[in-house]
């Protein structure tokens, strides 16, 4: 895993460098889904073989806090999963058997808001759509459907 210095972007967020955080930073980076913070343990500990558990929930709550990570729950288990804040506006489908995410590509959801913000006059700033069901494979494979 190329290990980049994160120190100017921590800093300038307010936030103490540290190598534990460089790390947990550079593996949020890396993933193009969401992960929970054990998975982001599990990671940063073939780095780090020092880190805890309760550090990286630390970390990764002071990360969310500064604006750096989003935090979503998965709501039929209510864990947490974690990513960087990219300023990008996504969706996700979510398996509730196999927990897969995938990323919609468009937003169905555009038009709909400028509608609602003009009916009431509410200033949106944003809106986050997680749509949960079974993935073709857990379709396929039945059982508990």
């Amino acid at each position: 895993m190329e290990q980049i210095d994160n120190r100017e972007l921590l800093n300038d967020r307010g936030i103490k460098y540290t190598n534990q955080r460089n790390i947990t930073f550079n593996i949020l980076r890396q993933m193009d889904l969401p992960i929970t913070a054990e998975q982001a343990f599990m990671k940063v500990k073939e780095v780090d073989s020092s880190i805890s558990l309760s550090t990286i929930y630390r970390i990764l709550d002071l990360f969310v806090s500064k604006g750096l990570v989003l935090k979503s729950n998965i709501s039929d288990d209510n864990k947490a999963i974690f990513e960087l804040n990219r300023m990008e506006h996504k969706h996700h489908l979510i398996c509730v058997k196999c927990k897969k995410m995938t990323v919609v590509d468009n937003c169905p959801f555009e038009a709909f808001e400028k509608t609602l913000e003009q009916k009431t006059k509410f200033q949106i700033t944003a809106h986050k759509l997680e749509m949960y069901g079974f993935c073709p494979l857990c379709q396929e494979k039945g059982g508990d459907i």
